[in-house]
């Protein structure tokens, strides 16, 4: 095993119970407002490299190239043209910055860009404050967990899921590897469930002192649970030894009930229960994908806790999928191929200067790329396992999140909008 599969050791920022603080409520019950002011709004982001988010700031500008886009970055900047920096929505984030696979350092403040993985990117909790701040008007807090390259069966595998079962499959494939078994099992064993217990227990560290986090927060004012948003599954998308059978219908059976768990467990720990959860659907590679192969299944098992009875109403799914962009991926895959095609070049001459280097890629550049495609390019910003880190995708899927709560909670729209 690799150091990045085996667990890290997170030193827990306190010792909590399993109580939350006095003043807390829970959206669906009747808050106190003794000081006739309303609660503070709280909403929970979780997850793993998507909820981190990798959509660089530089890619804001390819929005408003695009007549669906340019509306919501118009409410992404001011109006001098700089990212907004929210009068009423506050952020303590963990898992986010510096090393994407960082434990928790945190970060904190008046929600705003750079709260992604790592600084000067964002993820689903700007678009999805930016909305929420606009339709409740009033005080809110995202709590934000969500650690790169984490899955669901081991990661975040909630504790009513129970311990981690091996299949005669991955026993199998093991023995093939020559790995100790014993050991295996061991760190099976140690990993478990560590970033779920981290989750909870970093939004009963937030909860538990607001004034830390939300400047002037009035504890007579309370707070609400207002709702948990869930974006995760590539680890377990790509887990072919937990999930053998990925091709076929039921092959992520697994995860589907390890997503209810989740919900259950989330709800009770947080003593929450009747919390609205979101469950982000993977998008990854747009709508053909749910044509066949292994994403459709997957996806099929995202969707499946909405189903039962017991989640009727307070959970839903939403597709992240019709955000994505076929033309940028595939102009991507061009740049990539053109970009090896290039460094295979540069091999056979070992000579060139720097200077030589880059006008030739330019020249190679030019060629292939139209300046219209080059411009486009301009759009992304990482791989498309995170949805090509463009601003013109993530921004409408964390703004979705948020209108999807806010039909759970059947919020009335200010101002009819």
């Amino acid at each position: 095993m690799t150091n990045r599969d085996r667990p890290r050791k997170l030193a827990l920022l306190v010792a909590l119970s399993f109580a939350l603080p006095s003043g807390s409520a829970v959206a669906g019950d009747e808050p106190a407002k003794s000081s006739g002011r309303k609660p503070l709004q709280v909403f929970v982001l979780a997850g793993q490299s998507n909820m981190q988010g990798h959509a660089h700031v530089r890619t804001f500008d390819a929005m408003a190239d695009d007549p669906k886009t340019a509306p919501l970055l118009a409410q992404m900047r001011d109006a001098d043209g700089k990212p907004r920096v929210c009068e009423q929505v506050w952020i303590s984030s963990v898992g986010c910055l510096g090393d994407a696979y960082s434990d928790r350092q945190e970060a904190m403040g008046r929600l705003t860009v750079g709260f992604g993985a790592p600084e000067e990117k964002i993820g689903p909790e700007f678009t999805f404050g930016l909305t929420m701040e606009e339709r409740l008007g009033e005080p809110i807090l995202l709590i934000k967990t969500a650690w790169g390259g984490r899955s669901l069966h081991t990661d975040f595998r909630p504790p009513s899921a129970g311990p981690y079962a091996w299949s005669a499959y991955e026993l199998e494939q093991l023995k093939g590897r020559g790995e100790d078994l014993d050991q295996a099992r061991a760190e099976k064993l140690e990993a478990t469930g560590v970033y779920y217990r981290a989750m909870v227990d970093h939004v009963r560290f937030v909860l538990a002192d607001l004034p830390r986090v939300v400047p002037g927060y009035d504890p007579q004012q309370g707070f609400e649970l207002a709702g948990f948003v869930w974006f995760q599954g590539f680890n377990d998308l790509v887990s072919g030894w937990t999930y053998e059978r990925q091709d076929q219908p039921g092959g992520y059976d697994l995860y589907a009930e390890l997503l209810a768990h989740l919900i259950r467990d989330v709800r009770r720990d947080l003593a929450a229960p009747k919390l609205p959860v979101v469950l982000g659907v993977m998008g990854i590679g747009g709508l053909k994908e749910d044509k066949g192969g292994a994403q459709m299944h997957f996806r099929q098992a995202q969707r499946a806790p909405t189903r039962l009875p017991e989640f009727q109403g307070n959970v839903v799914a939403v597709e992240t999928a019709p955000f994505w962009d076929d033309e940028l991926d595939a102009l991507q895959q061009r740049w990539e191929q053109l970009h090896d095609e290039f460094h295979r070049d540069a091999e056979r001459h070992p000579n060139w200067s720097d200077e030589e280097r880059d006008a030739q890629r330019q020249k190679a550049t030019a060629a292939k790329l139209t300046p219209a495609e080059r411009k486009r390019l301009e759009g992304l910003s990482n791989g498309g396992y995170h949805y090509l880190g463009a601003a013109k995708i993530l921004a409408p899927i964390g703004k979705a999140f948020a209108e999807a709560l806010l039909a759970l909670r059947g919020a009335e729209v200010q101002g009819g909008k």
